[in-house]
């Protein structure tokens, strides 16, 4: 008996490593030291920094990754999880420095993994900053022969004087909203639930006709690092970002605000996506849980003083980002003490 026979193949594991050099190295930064295969990746801070804060965070694709393996989708969730770090530690002002990932599967399967780090490199390539480092994992017997699971976790860098924390907010503050990509990479629990009970296949259509079900589902989370970089070059005065993931409005608008403020949103200001109508119909899914569960078609907030709207908003179009004027940040508590008003929870 032996490692091979025990459900481990330790050489498809290095023709992986090998299949996915390439499209690590083509992440590097200058301030990465060194190169694949080290025990541990090494990263200097940028030159010129007086005072850096390192911003770090940490994330999954949760169960889209189902949706996503029955369907080959496998570069695009590798960007789903890029994504879902580098867009939370982003609300920070920071930039994205390194990434890394663990990938655990059943029994490797070089295809299919490469294909995976390939969209993590994406999404590293798209955020700039570099794959650093990464671990696979093959359990034979925890997991199913060709399923595997995505953690990932980012690093990123700023000045402290120019950290973005919410602490700036202040009543009158406007609130623009950034559009998503679609549902993103939360709420597939119930999507899941949804598809089975509709007998939805790859082939059944988006009803606007724009498409399959699936590809709509399975789009990449949006990164939105480009925006915060076109936000720091336009100068705008950002005094805090909130990245709507799950919990959706309700659970992370209020995540960049202060304790003596809430955010009225105004629901009418945009068109809710054909998918996200298509889910509630589907699944006759209640009002209040559509937006305590889905993003709803906003995938991130600026929240910016009132004279500073336009500017924004112009900063964000021109970075390719559809956006648009979500409400208002008032004095005090909302009615019973919640830090949103205006959803109809």
């Amino acid at each position: 008996m032996d490692y091979r026979t025990a459900g481990v193949d330790v050489v498809a594991g290095r023709a992986f490593v090998d299949r996915i050099r390439t499209s690590v190295e083509a992440t590097r930064r200058p301030e990465v030291v060194g190169g694949l295969g080290g025990f541990g990746g090494l990263c200097r801070l940028p030159s010129g920094l007086k005072d850096p804060l390192l911003v770090s965070g940490t994330d999954g694709v949760g169960t889209k990754l189902e949706l996503a393996q029955a369907h080959g989708r496998h570069h695009d969730v590798g960007i789903d999880l890029v994504a879902m770090c580098v867009n939370d530690v982003i609300t920070s002002g920071a930039e994205p420095l390194f990434f890394l990932d663990y990938i655990a599967t059943g029994k490797l399967t070089p295809e299919a993994m490469a294909e995976v780090v390939e969209g993590i490199a994406d999404g590293c390539r798209q955020s700039g900053c570099a794959l650093l480092g990464g671990e696979t994992a093959e359990m034979p017997g925890f997991y199913s022969p060709g399923q595997y699971d995505l953690a990932g976790f980012c690093v990123a860098v700023v000045e402290a004087a120019e950290l973005i924390d919410g602490r700036a907010v202040q009543a009158g503050d406007q609130i623009l909203a950034v559009a998503s990509s679609g549902v993103h990479s939360n709420g597939f629990s119930l999507v899941r639930r949804i598809l089975e009970a509709r007998h939805v296949d790859a082939t059944t259509p988006m009803p606007d006709g724009s498409g399959t079900l699936m590809d709509a589902l399975l789009t990449p989370t949006r990164l939105y690092g480009e925006l915060v970089k076109a936000l720091k070059a336009a100068a705008v005065p950002v005094h805090g970002m909130a990245h709507i993931t799950g919990g959706g409005l309700p659970e992370n608008l209020p995540r960049c605000l202060p304790e003596n403020v809430h955010a009225v949103v105004n629901p009418g200001s945009w068109e809710r996506p054909a998918l996200f109508q298509w889910l509630q119909e589907a699944g006759e899914v209640p009002e209040a849980d559509l937006w305590n569960t889905f993003n709803l078609g906003v995938g991130f907030c600026v929240v910016v003083p009132p004279d500073s709207l336009n500017a924004t908003q112009a900063a964000a179009e021109a970075a390719g980002y559809r956006s648009w004027h979500l409400g208002a940040v008032a004095s005090g508590p909302a009615q019973g003490g919640a830090p949103l008003a205006g959803l109809p929870l």
